[in-house]
């Protein structure tokens, strides 16, 4: 038998704003994101849990806004001082905290939080709001949990829907219109869980050599 190679070829997931589909989980974060220039403070945070479309919505306000998008992690090697007057995204804010002394990714998100909310704008993911990120510095404390929220709920069906066929889009693949609901009815309620259980079924089916089928998806579920 001859066994079909695999390669895993990464996908383009596109971040645009035509590509964000709107639903009562996101709504009023976009509309956050889409207003950005009343920002009170000029400071916002989405809050969501993981694959919930915080990069997607930090993508589109970039795009709106010329925004530079920094991760938190990075924060330390940053020549801040070159923010100045900029749009800035800092992508996955609560990773920052946790430690029993004040971190040089801390002083670096307290330092850049003043000078970019002096004279540009800035947005922060995060999973959970700044009370729970374990913060050692006061000030920078304070200034987080002043900071405006929006947050991202868990996806409905139709949400979970549009973002299955985008995926399998990214990946032009095409699969048959029975497939969605199936899927949607099985997987677990987050964006994350459905890029994830796209991947594994394009890394099945080219394995196999096989179309994406509900068959396939059935084999795949029934091994979780």
């Amino acid at each position: 038998m001859i066994r079909q190679l695999a390669f895993d070829l990464p996908s383009v997931e596109a971040m645009t704003r035509e590509h964000f589909f709107v639903a009562p989980s996101n709504a009023l974060a976009l509309q956050a994101i889409e207003g950005w220039r009343d920002w009170p403070g000029r400071k916002q945070m989405i809050v969501g849990p993981e694959g919930s479309g915080k990069t997607h919505l930090a993508h589109v306000w970039a795009a709106l806004s010329g925004a530079v998008i920094l991760p938190a992690t990075g924060l330390a090697g940053t020549d801040i001082a070159s923010l100045s007057g900029r749009a800035v995204v800092v992508e996955d804010a609560d990773r920052i905290g946790g430690g029993d002394r004040i971190g040089e990714a801390e002083a670096q998100l307290f330092h850049l939080h003043n000078l970019v909310t002096a004279s540009g704008a800035l947005l922060l993911t995060a999973r959970t709001p700044p009370r729970d990120w374990g913060l050692a510095l006061a000030d920078l404390k304070s200034r987080m949990q002043a900071t405006p929220i929006a947050t991202l709920e868990r996806p409905d069906d139709a949400l979970l829907s549009a973002v299955l066929v985008k995926l399998f889009a990214d990946r032009q693949v095409a699969v048959p219109p029975n497939l969605i609901p199936y899927l949607v009815s099985r997987m677990p309620r987050s964006i994350g869980a459905a890029r994830g259980l796209v991947a594994a079924l394009d890394a099945r089916a080219l394995a196999a050599g096989r179309p994406i089928t509900r068959p396939l998806a059935g084999e795949l579920l029934d091994l979780d």
